[in-house]
């Protein structure tokens, strides 16, 4: 394959992070919202926590961003593939990260409806998806450090 291509390779490998991420945080908000909308009608307080769990997937676009701006350099043909391995691995596992969060905090929050002592217990399973998240953006970072540094490209 030639330069160019590499060159685009390696920046879908640098703006995947953020991309793939915030559509993971638009899925998953979206689940939870859609459940806490719907608790807050069978509920006659409590509003608050069911808005702020379905707010937890946002955390993968802020993932996303960090890992984006870690990747952000000169792309060459040295560092292209590495660029486009970590960063599309990365939003994708923060993609899938979201929209499964998502699904997990819009079960607890049907689960806390009915009984809102099992609140607490019940997003735990959202912060077990949250730490697979946090496991990929630790990974990004400490393979984005060992990337070989560009001497010219795009």
């Amino acid at each position: 394959m030639d330069e160019p291509f590499w060159n685009m390779m390696g920046m879908i490998g640098i703006y995947a992070p953020l991309a793939l991420g915030a559509i993971g945080s638009i899925l998953g908000c979206s689940a939870g919202g859609q459940a806490a909308c719907g608790a807050m009608l069978d509920v006659e307080s409590g509003y608050g926590r069911l808005v702020g769990l379905s707010a937890l997937p946002s955390s993968q676009t802020i993932y996303g961003i960090v890992v984006m701006l870690s990747l952000n350099r000169t792309v060459d043909l040295q560092s292209a593939p590495g660029l486009f391995a970590i960063g599309v691995s990365c939003g994708i596992a923060l993609l899938f990260s979201g929209v499964y969060q998502g699904r997990c905090c819009a079960s607890a929050i049907h689960a806390s409806k009915s009984k809102p002592e099992v609140f607490g217990l019940s997003a735990a399973p959202a912060a077990i998806v949250e730490g697979f998240a946090v496991f990929a953006f630790i990974f990004a970072l400490i393979l984005a450090g060992s990337l070989p540094v560009a001497t010219g490209g795009v």
